[in-house]
């Protein structure tokens, strides 16, 4: 029996730091993001992106980390909870570093994201814990970099996002585009 997708966690954070409130629910914002988060915008709102290019379009408005993440995590000895890394939404039984850009994310009745890339896990993770950043950013057997610390997306229809409601994958048509760092 294949086990649902579903969301297990969500947050937000007004201020510019690493971790974020968890809710009970959140609000998505078509086109802009988690109201009431601070990565909330049309333009780009990370604080580091802003430095290199203050104006392009937001492709990070929402950050998806999967649960599983924080269990190998466990295991390699770092204890992470869920918001812990900043991420808006925690799921559990989805895939998410497989997923193609421009799959959508049906999160409970109301609300779609559209997948737009990878995080890069930067240096305010080491700051969390110590030796954390090193598990995050891996070498596959191929020697490819691998990020293990979530997607971004952008909100494609707003709506509210609880804690424990599903979440219906759909893939965009093929040819598949694999996820990049955005």
């Amino acid at each position: 029996m294949i086990a649902e997708p579903k969301v297990i966690a969500v947050g937000r954070s007004a201020q510019h730091e690493f971790s974020k409130a968890s809710e009970a629910s959140i609000d998505l914002v078509e086109g802009l993001g988690v109201e009431q988060d601070c990565h909330n915008g049309v333009t780009v709102q990370h604080l580091s992106r802003m430095k290199i290019q203050p104006s392009p379009a937001n492709l990070r408005q929402v950050h998806l980390i999967h649960s599983e993440l924080f269990n190998e995590m466990r295991e390699a000895g770092h204890v992470i909870l869920p918001q812990q890394l900043g991420e808006n939404i925690t799921t559990q039984n989805v895939d998410l570093l497989s997923l193609p850009t421009g799959t959508l994310l049906r999160l409970g009745d109301q609300a779609t994201v559209e997948v737009t890339g990878l995080r890069n896990p930067c240096a305010q993770i080491e700051n969390f814990q110590s030796g954390l950043q090193s598990k995050l950013v891996v070498r596959d057997a191929e020697g490819k970099l691998v990020r293990k610390c979530g997607i971004m997306s952008v909100v494609k229809t707003g709506g509210r996002v609880d804690a424990g409601c599903h979440i219906k994958v759909e893939l965009p048509d093929k040819p598949h585009k694999p996820l990049r760092v955005v």
